[in-house]
């Protein structure tokens, strides 16, 4: 089944024209504690002193349908989560916007996002800190949904908190006991519970399997598509492995220092990668079909992003880089197979 057959199964029009949630030119700059070594920098053209910077997110640009299932993925401190807490509101952006359903959501005030909150959740990657520890489990998942039914009667309340443990895999008998009593399996099956509680239609996961065993992963991931297919979700679902992705996504974006790299449907990005770092990642994951394909090695390591260099924060890394790499920041380009891609040596047909 394609990605476009699979959007369909799940409700989505085919010729839908506005995107669930839109995210333009996304930026996010932290300032380095005053305690850190160097935290500031002489600027030349300024003639003044400045505040470092680390440039989490920089510009990004994504567009995700109704029933869609985008991976974001790349390697750790590459902004994937910055980029997950930006647009649930977690964070405030330093530049660009987001919007969800045709309505601009980056800069509600709190009170603003309540009714938001019952349209997106979001499943972080470590259930055991985003758990109450002082809660039970029927607690935990009671809390949200007595918040935003406030007219629900106890019985209908309590109801839906055992039909939610039931759905996920979770004894009824367990929802009298604590967090810290389960393994991190379970835990994210409650979490999970308890992201689905407010029935939401889209969900942002963010690295929820990679603390889990293999089996446990792919429990995990199925309870989640079965969620998406039941409940005809959104996902976001923020990963670094590559093996979740191919099981997991109908699209891919791929990130390097808080910029999108390439943005394809699931199949083109693994069939036929164009972006260099792209081909890095996919080369470094060990695949059956690729027992004898030539290892792609990159130049030297991922950097810290303050303050990003002028043109491509590849560069340093890339064996295709020339002069106007160094010089000129690639834009997203738009390729006859669907994909886009931000590369000059792409873009001029070397690569």
């Amino acid at each position: 089944m394609t990605p476009a057959d699979s959007l369909q199964a799940l409700g989505r029009a085919a010729d839908a024209a506005t995107p669930l949630l839109k995210v333009q030119d996304l930026s996010k700059r932290f300032a380095l504690h005053p305690e850190r070594l160097l935290p500031w920098r002489f600027d030349k053209r300024a003639r003044a002193w400045r505040r470092q910077r680390i440039h989490a997110v920089n510009g990004v640009d994504l567009e995700i349908q109704r029933g869609d299932a985008l991976c974001v993925v790349g390697e750790s401190g590459c902004g994937k989560s910055t980029l997950a807490r930006l647009i649930m509101g977690l964070l405030t952006p330093s530049g660009g916007e987001v919007h969800y359903d045709g309505q601009r959501v980056d800069r509600l005030k709190a009170s603003q996002w309540r009714p938001y909150r019952r349209r997106l959740q979001m499943i972080f990657q470590n259930p055991y800190a985003s758990l109450n520890p002082r809660l039970t489990v029927r607690q935990a998942l009671e809390e949200p949904i007595r918040l935003h039914h406030a007219d629900w009667p106890r019985a209908r309340v309590r109801d839906r908190a055992d039909a939610l443990m039931a759905d996920v895999g979770i004894d009824l008998g367990w929802g009298e006991r604590f967090a810290h009593e389960f393994s991190g399996g379970q835990r994210q099956r409650i979490a999970i519970a308890r992201a689905l509680s407010v029935d939401p239609e889209f969900v942002i996961a963010d690295e929820p399997v990679s603390a889990l065993d293999l089996s446990v992963q792919a429990q995990i991931l199925n309870l989640l598509m079965d969620a998406q297919a039941e409940r005809r979700l959104t996902y976001l679902f923020i990963t670094h492995d590559l093996a979740v992705v191919e099981h997991f996504a109908t699209r891919v974006a791929v990130m390097y220092l808080g910029t999108i790299c390439e943005l394809a449907d699931a199949d083109s990005l693994f069939t036929r990668p164009r972006h260099p770092y792209t081909r890095a990642l996919l080369a470094a994951s060990p695949r059956l079909q690729d027992g004898h394909a030539p290892p792609l090695r990159l130049n030297g390591e991922a950097s810290m992003p303050v303050e990003p260099p002028d043109g491509c924060v590849f560069r340093a890394r890339c064996p295709h880089a020339n002069s106007r790499c160094q010089r000129e920041r690639p834009l997203p380009r738009a390729l006859p197979g669907g994909q886009r891609v931000a590369c000059h040596a792409v873009e001029e047909g070397r690569i």
